[in-house]
């Protein structure tokens, strides 16, 4: 399932209006953007001016090379490599016995063969998230690992992600592009379940409960296939639980299938979610995570961050890209986008000033071409408006977009302007509260083909 796109409401008609003298002050000219080295900014530049998003994150994923590690975890790895291959030459791995080769060729993990002496290039990076989750505890870790691929053994897990399920699920999680780091993101929608007729199709028996589970390890096989699971590649998920319109901890059934797929996660997919990241925070929330708590790991725990509604998109721009980020929560990324692909509109960025005004030009020289720009504003509570200035002072301005204020609800602007004579569109954007603003936008010429 992919992100529900938001209807784009189509623009009035333009309007011609008498030219009027343009400001000079906190003027933008978008030009195409080039790669460089970003320098740090000098206290005196102007923040007004344009500059490239800078593609950062405040988290990295710990260090899968062995020169990195240090001395007792490399040996706690070493241990653990060492047990799991006597386990696996004495047949003690699964508590069903099974010949030697058999059992090598069966000890397999997300794709990554697990008999140390194969010198697969990917088993440190499993074995060190077994380590990680138990504090590089051997024995603990081993033990975990063991359990993990019972687990998987028992519940045929290897097979679930050719498995058919209902369709109507797939709108209650999906996989979405990649943060600023490369990780693969994966949305959690529970308001999905505010359908009754969802609810009971996901949770009305134990049966469907237990298949509901099961679909959701699908989920996971599918996210993991995504990722590199060698030292330097990436090797978790991104997870983003949006909790708008989610039913509330009073629903019993979701309550028990929430305990239930944590649990399945936190003990048999360990290390593999890099952030959860909770958006749209109701006040009930905070009631369920301290009845979640008791269950939770504190290294589990370390890695929430939590954004009530009026901060989903500033908060996900901490770590996503905007052209990423799906248009329903403030970003440029939209379902089957016929404008933009992923090569194109490099993101710019300028910082709005309390009580100031800017202007961004995009610049329409050649007649006929056909101009495209998404532009949002974080946290809004602007006034913005869009027109087509003429280069030749005789004509007219052509308003494309009527000055409105735009609220802290507001949907990211896409837009487009096909001109019949030389000029620039200029997006005015003016800030009347006590508080900068971010905007970010892009924008791409298609020529015309006559």
């Amino acid at each position: 399932m992919t992100a529900e796109v938001m209807a784009q409401e189509e623009s009035p008609a333009p309007e011609v209006v008498v030219a009027e003298p343009q400001k000079e002050e906190n003027v933008v000219v978008a030009e195409p953007q080039k790669e460089e080295n970003v320098e740090p900014k000098e206290p005196s530049v102007d923040e007004s001016k344009p500059k490239m998003v800078e593609k950062s994150s405040s988290y990295k994923e710990e260090s899968n090379f062995l020169s990195d590690l240090k001395e007792f975890e490399r040996k706690a790895l070493s241990d653990l490599k060492s047990k799991l291959e006597e386990a696996i030459l004495g047949n003690t791995l699964f508590e069903k016995n099974e010949g030697v080769e058999e059992e090598k060729k069966g000890v397999c993990l997300w794709g990554v063969p697990l008999f140390p002496s194969e010198g697969a290039e990917g088993v440190d990076v499993v074995l060190l998230k077994f380590l990680r989750a138990r504090e590089f505890k051997v024995n603990d870790a081993f033990e975990m690992l063991k359990k993990t691929l019972r687990w998987r053994k028992e519940s045929k897990i290897d097979s679930v992600v050719d498995q058919d399920f209902d369709s109507h699920l797939a709108s209650a999680a999906y996989m979405s592009g990649v943060d600023h780091e490369g990780h693969p993101v994966c949305y959690n929608i529970f308001g999905a379940f505010e359908s009754e007729e969802l609810y009971q199709k996901a949770f009305g028996t134990e049966e469907k409960r237990s298949e509901f589970l099961r679909w959701r390890c699908q989920l996971m096989e599918k996210g993991i296939q995504k990722l590199n699971l060698k030292p330097g590649g990436i090797s978790s998920l991104l997870q983003i639980n949006d909790l708008k319109n989610a039913p509330g901890p009073s629903k019993k059934e979701l309550r028990i299938a929430t305990k239930q797929i944590v649990a399945i996660l936190q003990d048999n997919y360990p290390e593999l979610v890099a952030k959860n990241i909770f958006i749209n925070v109701p006040f009930w929330y905070y009631a369920l995570n301290a009845l979640l708590s008791p269950f939770l790991t504190q290294r589990t725990k370390s890695k929430f961050v939590v954004a009530r509604p009026n901060k989903v998109t500033e908060t996900l721009t901490k770590y996503i890209p905007i052209e990423e980020i799906p248009v329903n929560y403030g970003g440029f990324k939209r379902e089957n986008d016929s404008e933009f692909s992923s090569q194109d509109g490099a993101v710019s960025e300028l910082i709005l000033k309390a009580g100031s005004t800017a202007t961004i030009e995009i610049p329409a020289l050649e007649v006929g071409n056909t101009l495209c720009w998404d532009l949002t504003v974080l946290g809004w509570e602007v006034s913005y408006k869009e027109e087509f200035v003429p280069t030749d002072e005789g004509s007219y301005t052509i308003i494309v977009q009527k000055g409105k204020k735009m609220g802290s609800q507001e949907g990211p602007v896409r837009n487009t302007f096909t001109n019949n004579e030389a000029g620039k569109v200029v997006l005015t954007i003016e800030n009347n509260s006590n508080k900068k603003k971010r905007v970010l936008y892009r924008y791409k010429t298609n020529k015309s083909s006559f």
